[in-house]
């Protein structure tokens, strides 16, 4: 006998199948065009939105949900094409500040382009999304705290 799928089951199902699918589209959509991944987006997202365009790799790690090591791992392939900088803490040696270079901030708004136009495409496949779509951003921000 199987037992029954709870409501809290297949939001957890929903969800993720949701996440792997927009992941994949936009993986394969920012990857075409501006040639990065969406886990590098979400990172230079996080940069972007940090103060003055600079955040520790802690900080970033805690935004995207990496380690700060898996952050660190992530932005040298960054660093080496010039998106972002690395800068060493005055105050203390062993911190390293990431920071967003010019070539980043255009990078960054031509990728999020791609993002908003690759997620209308999506969203415009459902006619109930767009009137529900505040209502749910807020459920998954409260769900994320």
């Amino acid at each position: 006998m199987h037992a029954k799928m709870t409501l809290e089951q297949t939001l957890v199902l929903a969800c993720a199948g949701a996440w792997s699918h927009l992941e994949r589209r936009l993986d394969n959509s920012l990857g075409a065009i501006r040639g990065i991944s969406l886990a590098e987006y979400r990172l230079l997202r996080a940069l972007a939105d940090a103060p003055n365009a600079q955040a520790s790799r802690v900080d970033l790690a805690h935004a995207v949900g990496l380690t700060p090591s898996g952050v660190t791992r992530a932005l040298r392939p960054m660093e080496k094409l010039g998106i972002v900088s690395t800068v060493k803490s005055k105050r203390d040696a062993r911190l390293a500040i990431a920071g967003l270079t010019p070539a980043g901030r255009r990078l960054l708004n031509d990728a999020s382009g791609v993002v908003d136009d690759t997620m209308t495409a999506l969203l415009h496949r459902s006619p109930k999304a767009a009137s529900k779509l505040l209502e749910f951003i807020d459920l998954l921000q409260d769900v994320a705290r």
